[in-house]
């Protein structure tokens, strides 16, 4: 009690005090709400270890392979750098999902929470953009290729399309403008991400945790510290050494060899695909015959997230007592996955059709959340009259 009182004379302090150490916090939060802390402390990695990677970075596209090669070979410790930075990137995205996923099964975007839903979206959004051309900079094969068709998706855009194209590019093809401007936004990119998530913090302190009960009433709250701040500490313990495990023997794995070959213009990849945390959206993209409407499904598929809380009709949060809801959620859950599985295989048929189902129900679930009140009352009375 003296060093609270403390403290508080000094704002800063006070300020960390009242947001991290007497926070208050329900009692009956699990290590489902762990994803959070981890997320920030991979973004924390990625910060560090991109600052010490660019030191050493050549942005033009007749050294910027060389410079990732240099980095792995003659840098003192480059190649670990390189290697946390890159497997760290699908780390946090593995993170920022089930952080998601769990937001969505616990209902954490009701009523005032809905501000803190959008903030959280947002970083997701800024997230896939910061590694998108963060994917570019190392300009090997699926470097130079996926960024000349993500690009070009700009062009079914009616009418500006193919000038938005061009501004982006800094010319008429993917080249040394455009990797100047992809290191350039790369770098920077992360720090709006940081102040997103400060601004993502506030509003949570604010609008106070969610639970697994889903309401505030009748739960009883504990400081953050030393209580959760053991159980954050301990699940972000546990991701560091399984991610430690993995970049050390499996490095490589979830990158694309194709990489590993300078970016040639003249010579196009068998199959062009993005890193495994793009291949749900990608999948939808590629499903869409017409390009323009495939734009717009793929944006749409992020964008709905975003009105997630307006579109929710129940009056309930917890998922765990809507039995159908619940059902619907896991197949959702696995459809995304499912997703990703598609993305990652040729375009050519059974595969296009499996993406465009795997499309329809991912839109389903969302078109089932504005009529959830509907169909549990529907289903309560059939399972009374049932009984």
């Amino acid at each position: 009690m003296k060093y609270s009182l403390r403290w508080n004379k000094n704002y800063t302090l006070s300020l960390l005090n009242s947001h991290a150490i007497d926070y208050p916090t329900p009692t009956n939060l699990n290590y489902m709400w762990c994803f959070g802390s981890s997320a920030g402390i991979f973004l924390f990695i990625q910060i560090i270890t991109g600052v010490f990677l660019a030191m050493h970075y050549n942005n033009s596209v007749l050294g910027a392979f060389d410079s990732v090669e240099h980095i792995m070979r003659d840098v003192s410790n480059g190649y670990l750098i390189r290697y946390i930075h890159a497997n760290g990137a699908s780390v946090f995205f593995a993170v920022t999902y089930c952080h998601i996923f769990r937001g969505i099964y616990y209902g954490s975007y009701f009523g005032s929470r809905a501000t803190l839903w959008i903030s959280g979206i947002t970083i997701f959004f800024l997230m896939m953009a910061t590694a998108f051309i963060g994917y570019c900079l190392p300009w090997g094969q699926m470097s130079f290729w996926g960024a000349t068709v993500i690009t070009n998706l700009f062009s079914a855009i009616p009418f500006v399309g193919g000038s938005i194209v061009e501004w982006i590019w800094g010319g008429y093809s993917v080249s040394n403008p455009t990797l100047n401007r992809f290191f350039s936004l790369h770098y920077l990119a992360p720090f709006a991400i940081v102040g997103v998530v400060f601004a993502h913090l506030s509003l949570l302190h604010e609008a106070g945790s969610n639970n697994p009960v889903g309401s505030n009433s009748n739960v009883d709250s504990i400081s953050f510290y030393p209580y959760f701040y053991t159980k954050d500490l301990f699940s972000s313990l546990i991701l560091l050494i399984i991610f430690s495990f993995f970049f050390f023997f499996f490095p490589n794995d979830l990158g694309h060899s194709d990489n590993y070959i300078t970016a040639d213009p003249l010579v196009t990849p068998a199959h062009i695909v993005p890193e495994w945390y793009f291949l749900p959206f990608y999948a939808m993209l590629r499903s869409i015959p017409d390009k323009l409407l495939g734009v717009v499904v793929m944006i749409s598929s992020i964008l709905i997230l975003i009105i997630l809380p307006s579109i929710d009709s129940s009056t309930i949060r917890n998922t765990r007592v809507k039995v159908l809801l619940k059902f619907f959620y896991w197949i959702f859950f696995f459809n995304f996955i499912a997703l990703g599985w598609v993305g990652q295989l040729p375009v050519e048929s059974p595969f296009i059709e499996l993406g465009r189902f795997f499309t329809n129900c991912y839109f389903f679930f969302f078109i089932f959340l504005a009529h959830v009140s509907v169909f549990e009352t529907a289903f309560v009375r059939f399972s009374t009259n049932k009984i």
